[in-house]
């Protein structure tokens, strides 16, 4: 199991928001948290992401590049714009466009990792880990 330590000392699951519009991604990649052991919430997009980023907690979010409405870059742009501790909350961007200017344009935006679909679980773990801790070390990062 996948652990955060909180302020009572007790483990939980680490708590990863995925915003992606596509339902197929959200079940593959929601299979693939759960089987690491993440506890997972999902948004159908930006406006959704940002609203559960205001009433919830997360130690990381899973943002999808490409979706209508507000895109992955303006969304991680609004996180990045808060006045309070979830600015700086993890955001590894999930894209099928490669390339180093969209990887530029991410880091730009305030991503912290940026990993190309089709997703492998190697990849996603290795991102979720290089930035909030390996599985079972209990490292967490924002609450």
């Amino acid at each position: 199991m996948v652990s955060a330590s909180v302020e009572t000392g007790t483990p939980r699951p680490m708590r990863i928001l995925l915003v992606e519009d596509n339902s197929v991604n959200r079940r593959v990649l929601g299979a693939m948290l759960r089987a690491g052991g993440f506890e997972m919430d999902e948004a159908e997009d930006g406006p959704a992401g940002l609203r559960m980023i205001d009433e919830a907690d997360f130690d990381l979010v899973l943002m999808d590049l490409r979706m209508p409405g507000m895109d992955g870059i303006t969304a991680i742009r609004h996180i990045r714009a808060r006045a309070d501790t979830k600015a700086g909350i993890p955001v590894v961007v999930i894209t099928a466009d490669a390339g180093s200017t969209i990887e530029a344009e991410c880091r730009a935006a305030g991503a912290d990792d940026l990993v190309l679909k089709p997703v492998s679980m190697m990849a996603l773990f290795s991102a979720i880990a290089a930035l909030i801790g390996a599985p079972g070390q209990g490292q967490a990062g924002p609450a």
